[in-house]
């Protein structure tokens, strides 16, 4: 099978990777680096570009781009795909996304869905990208009233064969609500964690739990930036929440409390146990 990735990327770089170490599929790659696309040729990530020669050849096509970005190359490319294809989103939200290629989709006849990874590093690029990065990573889809069982099957076969452990089927709605705590929201408070003046002097006096709040601090700002305004109503909510719960445990704190600040400990500790997981 022909597969195109546009944007070769951490996300698109690791994919790209993972076909041909593991699978027999032919890759189309491009990437508005010219050294990206130098290196994916140099490291037979790709077989070749992905031009207006290729793509129509393609029948599966991944884009490994921000959400408006992803929106303008299906707007710019719409009669180059083969209505035989099956088109793929990997962006961080998903409603405005679907919202604007589902309908270009279906007047074209090509088949489309939403997708994304639950997979990434603290560093972004191609250089950052692995064979390895998919390895037991959900992949969460969002199908819809046109998707047929034979799509979701085909489309299992082809996630599952470069690395991922299974599917997650959602519809945009619900992923972006959740998307907002579990990966937003933490972004944010590695962000704003880092600012305090400790955190530069604090060499030697930091462990595990420094380096678990801190990690996804390092953050590309002008990606970061359009999905949390993508997704601001919910991120929102979230970033109340846990601002009001940050300050139940100042004013306990301030109260010099102990039994408050215990129980607050407690019940994070039994949410945690509760919620399971990583």
């Amino acid at each position: 099978m022909n597969v195109g990735i546009v944007g070769l990327g951490l996300i698109g770089g690791s994919m790209a990777k993972s076909i041909k170490t593991r699978t027999g599929h032919t890759v189309y790659g491009i990437d508005l680096d010219t050294e990206t696309m130098t290196m994916a040729r140099m490291c037979g990530a790709i077989d070749g570009a992905l031009t207006e020669e290729t793509l129509p050849r393609c029948r599966l096509i991944l884009a490994a781009i921000r959400p408006g970005a992803a929106i303008r190359w299906v707007e710019e490319h719409l009669e180059q795909i083969s209505p035989e294809a099956i088109l793929v989103d990997l962006c961080g939200v998903k409603r405005v996304v679907v919202e604007a290629i589902a309908p270009m989709a279906a007047k074209r006849g090509f088949a489309y869905i939403g997708g994304h990874p639950m997979a990434g590093r603290e560093r972004g690029g191609f250089t950052a990208a692995t064979d390895s990065l998919y390895e037991g990573a959900s992949m969460i889809l969002t199908p819809d009233k046109r998707t047929d069982m034979r799509l979701l099957e085909t489309l299992k076969d082809f996630f599952l064969d470069i690395g991922f452990a299974g599917l997650t089927f959602s519809d945009p709605e619900e992923h972006d609500r959740i998307i907002a705590f579990t990966s937003q929201l933490a972004h944010i408070a590695s962000s704003a964690y880092v600012k305090s003046p400790e955190a530069q002097r604090r060499r030697g006096f930091s462990a595990g739990s420094f380096q678990d709040m801190t990690r996804v601090a390092r953050l590309d700002e002008d990606m970061w930036t359009e999905l949390f305004l993508d997704d601001a109503d919910y991120l929102v909510k979230e970033l109340d929440i846990l601002i009001e719960n940050l300050t139940a445990y100042s004013q306990a704190l301030k109260a010099g409390d102990a039994e408050r600040v215990r129980a607050l400990l407690k019940e994070g500790r039994e949410l945690k146990a509760t919620a399971g997981g990583n």
